[in-house]
């Protein structure tokens, strides 16, 4: 009885401390903006079951310890009954016991939980011998906090041992020979232990498994294993589609643009500031970071959520906030050049487990700075006039937008007499190089058929760069504009031949209410292939051709097959893939607006990924995307290997093989 009068109150003082610490912690979700994250709750059921309970982001890719940490997670749910049992049981002990349960039904039961310490153990100590001999390359996996909590698992499976194997040594444990783990224990360590001695190492073991368990309890929201407290919750509230669209802001005075100050952030951003596991797959995967620039993923994140324990107490009390989230020069304060690194790949929320979105809280500070603080680099404030003024970031005069077409007889888009617009984009009619990609593509729509037409100098940019870089009120104007045009001139569907206007048109526009059936010419020339409708001839003269995948053209809208399929018919010979391909690809550097914007610091971004298709020995090297082509002949240029290695565009590939 005073055992358990003993426990009880220790027991109610730790909860109670634990509901007080959550009660803190999470309270200071709710000054986020409202954002909807219950729609297609069957779908977000299935996310939950899918990712968080069978683990599929831990057990997918190449990741070493996935299932490692799976088996960990799992061994964590199963002993989550067990430990709460044994908490019940030490405030009922009369009432509340396994062993009351059916013979059968309690044998299984200590059969699996005997099997699950044991395996949690394994897993423990290699997570701890993962951070000693084979760490991530940031400092931070070695911390106390990482080996403190691995030591608190470890005791209390050690405990669990203690207890049932004492117990198992004085015969009182009917289970005994579906108790391996501690049936082995008791025998080997046990045998010819008095009576006394046995009875007290099970007391110790059971004081040691309650006390580290409830310590246990109470350290996770203070650590960065909070996340095992908000993960599981984080896979119902996940972005259901490929990349999350950011929100249309509207522009009426006195409103707040951006993101300047943390509460200004949805309650979900916030909410992915606690679920961090620093388990560093975004910095491993970031463009930025892998070239030496300040700009990495995981620290973003930490300081949100560094800022947001700061300032959000004070924030709750309707007092301002003293760390500033923007330029404060320390930990829970983001530098400014920091933002503006971010090539908005989509990389580190693809590899995310936690399922993050770190994207979209970089663009939303960028708006703030642009909308709300007019603090941009130099470089983008001709970016922004000529857009502005000219629609175009060259600033070139729309009248030259046809220039590209002056030796071939183009037609105009006419609602009723052509299908399809093609939406040459500012790439396709202004850049030299890119100019060839437009021509090729006529080619192929001509060849097969296709009624097409074109808006000539009427065309406007889609207003992808604007928006990434921040600048939502000029791509919000740009886009009603567009969208007024699109429905005057009778605009259905649309050709693009730049992944960042298709994604766009089909995307970001959707959130402006018109729902456009956009093409990319890579999904195009495929159907079209396939349908018969282009007549090909092998061509052999491009080589070994390696293919790199646009983030915008895969990551953002999981076109990967279609380009791929369509070399390989036209070549006879299937794409090398580099080294990173597919939803791993690397960046070329130029997204996010950091087309228009000098890499200052650490190596090129493009040098890196031309390094990368080096390896695979290429003559040709296949692009998708007019930045992509840019980026990569500069980095050919800059590794001195254009004159023996050419970047084409599938769309020339394909106009090569036409008969």
């Amino acid at each position: 009885m005073t055992n358990s009068i003993l426990f009880l109150t220790i027991f109610l003082i730790s909860i109670s401390f634990f509901g007080w610490s959550c009660f803190r912690y999470f309270r200071l979700i709710t000054l986020g903006k409202a954002e909807n994250r219950f729609d297609h709750l069957g779908k977000r059921i299935r996310d939950l079951f899918l990712y968080s309970f069978a683990q599929r982001c831990s057990i997918s890719g190449s990741y070493r310890f996935g299932v490692n940490h799976a088996i960990l997670f799992w061994c964590f749910m199963i002993l989550l009954v067990a430990n709460t049992e044994f908490l019940l049981a030490g405030i009922f002990p009369d009432y509340i016991n396994l062993a009351n349960l059916p013979t059968g039904l309690y044998y299984t039961i200590a059969l699996i939980f005997d099997i699950a310490s044991l395996l949690a153990l394994l897993a423990v100590l290699t997570a701890a011998g993962r951070r000693l001999f084979f760490p991530p390359k940031y400092i931070e996996a070695r911390t106390r906090d990482a080996f403190f909590i691995l030591g608190m698992v470890a005791v209390l499976m050690l405990a669990f041992f203690g207890l049932h194997s004492s117990e198992i040594a004085q015969g009182s444990e009917r289970a005994a020979l579906y108790m391996p783990i501690s049936s082995f224990v008791a025998s080997s360590i046990l045998p010819g232990a008095s009576t006394e001695s046995l009875i007290s190492l099970a007391n110790i073991s059971w004081w040691i498994h309650a006390i580290v368990l409830l310590c246990f309890l109470n350290y996770l929201p203070y650590s960065k294993h909070m996340h095992i407290l908000t993960v599981i919750p984080n896979s119902f509230f996940k972005r259901l589609t490929r990349m999350s669209l950011q929100p249309r802001e509207e522009f009426n005075k006195g409103n707040v643009f951006g993101v300047g100050q943390v509460d200004q952030f949805t309650w979900k951003a916030l909410f992915d500031s606690y679920c961090c596991t620093e388990c560093g797959r975004c910095s491993d995967v970031c463009p930025a970071t892998s070239t030496n620039k300040p700009l990495n993923p995981r620290l973003v994140i930490h300081d949100i959520k560094e800022n947001l324990l700061t300032n959000g107490p004070m924030l709750i009390n309707k007092e301002q906030a003293k760390l500033p989230l923007i330029g404060g020069g320390q930990d829970g304060s983001i530098d400014e050049e920091v933002i503006w690194e971010c090539t908005t790949c989509g990389a580190c929320m693809e590899v995310c487990p936690a399922f993050i979105e770190h994207v979209p809280r970089i663009t939303d500070m960028r708006r703030d700075l642009v909308e709300m603080k007019a603090r941009f680099p130099q470089e983008l404030l001709n970016f922004f006039e000529n857009m502005e003024q000219r629609s175009n970031p060259w600033g070139i005069a729309p009248a030259e937008r046809t220039k590209w077409a002056a030796k071939i007889n183009v037609q105009p888009f006419e609602a009723g007499k052509t299908e399809c617009l093609f939406f040459v984009g500012c790439a396709g009619a202004y850049d030299a190089r890119s100019r060839h990609v437009t021509l090729a593509v006529t080619k192929i729509l001509d060849s097969a058929g296709v009624s097409w037409g074109i808006l000539g100098k009427d065309e406007p940019c889609c207003g992808d760069s604007l928006r990434r870089l921040g600048n939502e009120y000029v791509f919000d104007r740009m886009v009603k504009e567009n969208i007024e045009m699109f429905k005057e001139k009778g605009v259905r569907k649309v050709i693009t031949q730049c992944p960042h206007c298709y994604h766009t048109l089909k995307n970001d526009y959707r959130r402006y209410g018109i729902e456009l059936e956009v093409v990319h010419h890579t999904e195009l020339i495929n159907n079209l292939i396939k349908e018969g409708r282009l007549e090909l001839t092998q061509t052999r003269d491009l080589g070994n051709i390696a293919f790199h995948d646009s983030c915008y053209l895969g990551r953002y809208n999981n076109i990967y097959e279609a380009p791929r399929k369509a070399i390989a018919l036209a070549t006879n010979q299937a794409p090398v893939e580099m080294e990173r391909h597919h939803d791993r690809s690397f960046c070329c550097g130029a997204g996010g607006g950091r087309m228009w914007m000098e890499e200052k610091i650490g190596k090129h971004i493009n040098v890196l990924r031309i390094e990368e298709a080096m390896k695979e020995n290429p003559e040709t090297i296949c692009v998708c995307c007019p930045y992509c082509m840019t980026m990569f002949e500069d980095g050919l240029k800059d590794k001195g290997a254009d004159n023996r290695v050419k970047v084409l565009d599938l769309a020339e590939i394909i106009a090569k093989a036409i008969k």
